[in-house]
């Protein structure tokens, strides 16, 4: 029997085994106002700027892909907050080299060199060449993926302005979140996020996503860029087709316009590839990736990576930062880079990937009422619901299983790329448990 075979057929015996039952007692979030949930709870809860809606659990710990609360409850955690924790929480030799950073050199300014900053920049775009991915010829370090996203924006301008006065508008997709600084907000066009600050910039026009019509009527002569996801998170784990992208390459390089990926979620091997690109064919790359969220795995760090006609655009103070580039974050996701670019881990995500869509199928099959489709690559997945996911992501909560949400009726399954197929397995389960509690 061959090594393939061999493993479809324990996993064909696990199936048979299981019942997807579970006994676990329920974790109550009514927190009573004695408990260290509840007293942190009414201490800090006046001090916050009410930007969040937060359920009333206080983790304090973490490990893996394991999470406890301060009233020592134990979570699987199938969010990694929300795509960033690649490694895991708490990853012992990540911390031993925040740890060593920390003692040597936090911080310098960018006004002076270190030996860290440049390290990383090289790595991003020896790693992403080595990785058939676009023609990456240097990098801009910042602190978050919404900033990356903004230097990418104000590299398309300066590349668009350098060949006219009036090249300056951007191209954005219906579904994308690019982030919530107004540069990127203006191209995220979700009325729930945009609305209360309206206007947005001046310049930013939005279009059908995987929608190869009328792209040649929006993008003209007057883009200077067009930012995309090829598999937006947000807005639902919709993965762009490369007809799609292939079409945007094409208009873009029509029109002399930047064309940016950004992959800060679904890219640094969540799909089980570097970078969701690479493997595509090359006449689907782009000139610009942005990417932060695995890349500091919890350490706040993003980077703008942009090919050798961008790079050659930026003069001396056309932009910068303070504390981007600093070297404790630069040394962390230097080390972070080296390991999520190691081809076993990503043919991992891919086997666990294919484990998990098999799950999916199987709850299909027992809540047909309940269970839709299955989108996305690797450990970037989309499970759609025929009904408001809420109840069910409160009733994996209280059996102790992470999950979020995204788009409309979506549950979004984004783990750590380290995570067991034991862990898989048991998060399938109480997943599996809470639908049953929602008939």
């Amino acid at each position: 029997m061959s090594h393939s075979l061999l493993k479809i057929g324990k996993f064909r015996s696990w199936c048979a085994r299981t019942s997807y039952s579970s006994a676990r007692p329920l974790i109550s979030e009514d927190a009573p106002t004695k408990s260290r949930t509840g007293r942190i709870l009414t201490s800090h809860a006046p001090f916050f700027v009410p930007t969040y809606s937060r359920p009333h659990v206080v983790f304090e710990k973490g490990k893996g892909c394991q999470l406890w609360d301060v009233e020592g409850r134990r979570y699987l955690d199938f969010t990694a907050g929300i795509a960033v924790t690649s490694l895991g929480h708490c990853d012992e030799a990540l911390g031993q080299v925040l740890s060593e950073q920390a003692q040597t050199l936090v911080h310098s300014s960018n006004l002076f060199y270190n030996p860290w900053t440049g390290a990383l920049s090289q790595l991003l775009v020896e790693k992403t060449r080595e990785a058939s991915g676009f023609p990456a010829h240097a990098a801009f370090i910042c602190n978050s993926g919404s900033e990356a996203n903004e230097a990418a924006l104000k590299f398309a301008r300066k590349y668009g302005r350098l060949q006219r006065p009036s090249k300056t508008n951007v191209v954005s997709f219906h579904g994308a979140f690019h982030g919530r600084t107004m540069g990127a907000l203006s191209a995220t066009p979700n009325p729930k996020y945009q609305q209360p600050f309206a206007p947005m910039l001046a310049g930013f026009r939005q279009a059908a996503y995987n929608k190869v019509d009328g792209l040649r009527e929006l993008i003209t002569e007057d883009t200077c860029g067009v930012i995309v996801e090829p598999i937006q998170g947000e807005g639902g784990v919709n993965e762009a087709s490369v007809e799609f992208l292939r079409a945007l390459r094409q208009r873009c390089s029509e029109v002399d316009a930047v064309l940016i990926y950004d992959e800060i979620q679904c890219g640094l091997s969540r799909t089980g590839s570097l970078w969701a690109h690479c493997g595509l064919p090359t006449d689907v790359h782009p000139d610009v990736v942005t990417t932060a969220k695995a890349l500091g795995n919890g350490y706040p760090i993003g980077a703008t990576l942009a090919n050798e006609a961008v790079t050659k655009a930026i003069a001396i103070g056309d932009h910068g930062t303070t504390f981007g580039g600093n070297p404790l974050g630069c040394r962390a996701a230097h080390h972070i880079l080296t390991r999520l670019a190691d081809p076993e881990l990503q043919w991992g995500v891919v086997e666990k990937g294919k484990r998990l869509r098999q799950h999916f199928d199987r709850l299909r099959e027992r809540f047909p009422k309940i269970v839709g489709e299955t989108r996305g690559r690797g450990l970037i997945l989309g499970l759609q619901l025929h009904c408001d996911p809420g109840a069910i992501v409160n009733a994996a909560r209280e059996r102790g299983l992470l999950v979020i949400t995204c788009g409309t009726n979506t549950l979004r399954l984004v783990p750590a790329l380290t995570v067991s197929n034991e862990e898989i397995d048991e998060g399938v389960e109480v997943l599996a448990d809470a639908m049953a509690s929602t008939l």
